[in-house]
């Protein structure tokens, strides 16, 4: 039985399209401000991207001019989310898991810290890691956690929507996980559980 759970937070506890207004009409203003050297297609594009990768990611993949960049970093650094958000409708199933949870998030500190607060779930959670993808990856924060807090790999389970991030590291790590993947995005990802929902998790977690 799973007893440890390490849990995504972008479109795991929450799905980010039908929040997109709360999350990104501030930093989508900021943005049409700075000269990022792109076209508007790749613009577009971009944003797209952003409501599932992480900004550093997002902004190398297509090349925005550095200049710019320092400006960004500096607003998204001391950006807070002051809008109520609201959780998945399978947040209930996460919520129910008997045991340690832990969420594991790439991105700004303060950014993800306020999305837990504002989806009303801290006290849900044993931790909140946050992981700035631009020194670390998701592979050395589970680490972490389990040197930590002496942690058993054998009774954690990672719970996440990204096969090429915490899916794929905690594999590599010999965690067992669960891939949400509600549009099929990756069908032919390697994962010990998967669902198009969180349906299944409980049976996941054999409990």
């Amino acid at each position: 039985m799973k007893q440890i759970f390490f849990i995504d937070l972008d479109n795991t506890i929450y799905f980010t399209k039908p929040n997109e207004e709360q999350l990104m009409s501030a930093l989508y203003q900021f943005l049409d401000e700075q000269h990022l050297g792109i076209s508007a297609a790749q613009y577009q594009a971009a944003k797209n991207e952003m409501l599932r990768t992480p900004f550093q990611k997002v902004a190398e993949k297509y090349g925005f001019r550095p200049e710019a960049m320092e400006n960004i970093i500096a607003f998204l650094n001391s950006r807070e989310v002051t809008k109520p958000l609201k959780p998945s409708d399978d947040y209930h199933l996460i919520k129910a898991l008997k045991g340690r949870k832990f969420i594991v998030t790439a991105g700004f500190y303060k950014q993800q810290t306020s999305k837990v607060k504002m989806l009303g779930i801290a006290n849900d959670f044993e931790e909140v890691c946050v992981v700035d993808v631009t020194v670390s990856n998701k592979k050395e924060a589970f680490q972490k956690l389990i040197d930590q807090h002496k942690l058993n790999k054998a009774e954690i389970l990672i719970i996440g929507d990204d096969a090429d991030s915490e899916i794929k590291f905690g594999l590599e790590l010999g965690i067992e996980t669960f891939l949400l993947d509600p549009e099929n995005r990756f069908p032919n990802a390697e994962t010990t559980y998967k669902g198009t929902d969180l349906s299944n998790l409980k049976l996941a977690a054999g409990q």
